[in-house]
């Protein structure tokens, strides 16, 4: 397993990106100060934070990352979505990665129009 801590103002979309090996993110907590979300139906929203992540999972691949995480302000409402850039990180954000045995790629899929993972034709 790969232990990361994402530091105080570092963007976690940029710091997840320079991730060399492939793998699955399987927890991710910590706290941000801002966030920038792509919701289910794709429009993007901006929170003004502080902010606790209360769920992180993904993938990282040669091509990119796919991370979906869950936000809750200081009242404690949750929301979730797609990671883009723009999250900033308050004091810190600690990632658990399960490594995968290869090289993961994404690839344009031609019905969704999005980079997906490509795992050998499945």
């Amino acid at each position: 397993m790969i232990v990361k801590r994402i530091k105080p103002s570092k963007d976690l979309k940029e710091e997840l990106l320079k991730i060399e090996e492939s793998g699955i993110i399987i927890s991710g907590i910590g706290s941000l100060k801002r966030a920038t979300l792509r919701l289910a139906d794709e429009k993007i929203v901006e929170i003004e934070g502080p902010l606790e992540i209360i769920s992180m999972q993904g993938t990282i691949t040669a091509d990119g990352i796919h991370v979906h995480i869950a936000i809750a302000n200081k009242d404690g409402k949750i929301i979730g979505g797609h990671l883009k850039g723009g999250c900033k990180v308050h004091t810190t954000v600690e990632i658990a990665i399960l490594p995968y045995n290869g090289t993961l790629r994404r690839s344009k899929d031609e019905k969704t129009g999005f980079m997906e993972l490509d795992i050998g034709g499945f």
